[in-house]
């Protein structure tokens, strides 16, 4: 994908105008929201459908996308985005890891690491990447960078966020993710509150609002694999599906 050759929808977050332009970043285009226009306007016609899924820190939303890529033998895409925005950007990946959402750095100081014009071009960029697999033919599951409110046109999405109790989260921080339980405390608030600020930076909107999503769900009640089976049932469900090729 090169981004200067897509034409695309340019939405100002300041102005909340729409101006159609080649998608470009440039020091005078602050905080700006690129969506790639799609030619295919049926996106249901080709069969495909992509779930997003956003998540608390802590709820294990990430093991449980990629079950449910498993289970549902389609392509994930998480920290592969950043990879991807590394080659357009044409820097190296540990020259942009730290703006990234799923970076701890950038989950404890969404906004203020000291370069906002690097932060607000590699959302763009990866607005795009995100745009882009979206016309494919091929069904996947995307995890986080506000997934859900880029592809927001879309007909042929399944938007989830999944969240957990404190208590839930903060055992799963320690005998999951391997942090001690003061550690593991300060990242759920200071997690929290990133993930709040980036998500109202760059939407508007709450990372937990209701709005483009079709399933909130409690990972706590059944765990990884029960919450992945439950979720790939819905998905069958809303898309039809019935035997998934291994």
């Amino acid at each position: 994908m090169t981004i200067e050759n897509k034409e695309a929808i340019i939405l100002s977050n300041k102005t909340k105008t729409k101006t159609k332009a080649k998608a470009r970043i440039s020091d005078d285009m602050p905080r700006l929201f690129v969506y790639v226009k799609h030619d295919r306007e049926d996106t249901m016609a080709g069969k495909n459908y992509i779930i997003t899924i956003q998540r608390q820190f802590g709820s294990l939303g990430r093991p449980i996308a990629q079950k449910m890529a498993e289970l549902l033998n389609i392509k994930y895409y998480d920290r592969d985005i950043l990879d991807l925005a590394s080659k357009e950007m044409k820097l190296a990946k540990s020259a942009i890891k730290d703006y990234d959402e799923t970076s701890y750095a950038r989950m404890k100081h969404p906004l203020g690491l000291g370069n906002t014009k690097m932060q607000d071009y590699l959302f763009s960029v990866q607005q795009c990447i995100i745009s882009e697999i979206a016309t494919k033919e091929e069904s996947c599951i995307i995890v986080g960078r506000c997934s859900d409110y880029i592809l927001r046109h879309l007909d042929n999405t399944f938007n989830i966020f999944i969240y957990a109790p404190y208590e839930a989260r903060l055992d799963n921080c320690v005998n999951v993710l391997g942090f001690d339980a003061a550690e593991a405390r300060t990242m759920i608030k200071q997690v929290d509150k990133a993930r709040k600020n980036y998500h109202k930076y760059y939407t508007g909107e709450s990372p937990d609002t209701i709005s483009n999503r079709q399933i909130l769900i409690d990972s706590s009640l059944y765990g990884v694999d029960g919450t992945a089976e439950v979720l790939v049932d819905m998905v069958k469900k809303k898309f039809g599906l019935t035997d998934i090729e291994k």
